[in-house]
């Protein structure tokens, strides 16, 4: 069994791009560990988290573990909709492992704790990612540095995040879905 480990941003656009490049990340990942089955590892936070999420569940004996940052209740508060904490809701009714994580004193700290639980426990990094530095504590670009530190296999898929200070997301143009990857 294959673990994929997966850190993204949670504001994104031109999603159908996003997802082909996810798509194309796990083709890759299949050809890399041919035979084995899919696993998972996802807080999942709206955004790069659930679509990977979604796109291993599709496939055939794929598993989901998710370490959540915090107690569900309180995380859900993080989500902007209805639909996305129904969609959270939904997708945590599929994990076959649900992690409570030791509660840091801080939030960023906690969602710091849930990139450390994926970084130190999957095989393979699908970061749905600009490139650019991060915009919080345990954002993407931090997760993306531990990996390279430890040499992990990394699929990126570039994705705009979003403006600084707003919730307006941001496209990459013609890098929007583009992968590459890394020691993989």
């Amino acid at each position: 069994m294959v673990a994929i480990g997966v850190s993204g941003h949670r504001i994104l656009t031109e999603i159908d791009k996003v997802t082909a490049g996810i798509d194309k990340a796990l083709r890759h990942v299949e050809r890399a560990f041919p035979g084995q089955s899919l696993t998972v590892i996802s807080a999942l936070a709206e955004g790069g988290d659930r679509l990977v999420a979604e796109r291993v569940l599709a496939r055939p004996r794929a598993r989901l573990v998710v370490p959540l940052p915090l107690p569900a209740d309180d995380y859900m508060n993080d989500f902007a909709t209805g639909e996305s904490k129904n969609e959270f809701r939904r997708l945590l009714n599929r994990a076959d492992e649900e992690i409570e994580l030791h509660l840091p004193p801080t939030r960023n700290e906690a969602y710091e704790a849930a990139g450390d639980y994926v970084l130190n426990h999957c095989d393979v990094l699908i970061a749905v990612w600009d490139g650019q530095d991060a915009q919080g504590q345990g954002g993407t670009a931090e997760i993306v540095a531990r990996a390279r530190e430890r040499g992990l296999p990394i699929a990126w898929v570039h994705a705009g995040n979003r403006k600084p200070g707003t919730m307006d997301p941001t496209s990459l143009g013609a890098e929007q879905g583009a992968v590459t990857f890394e020691n993989l």
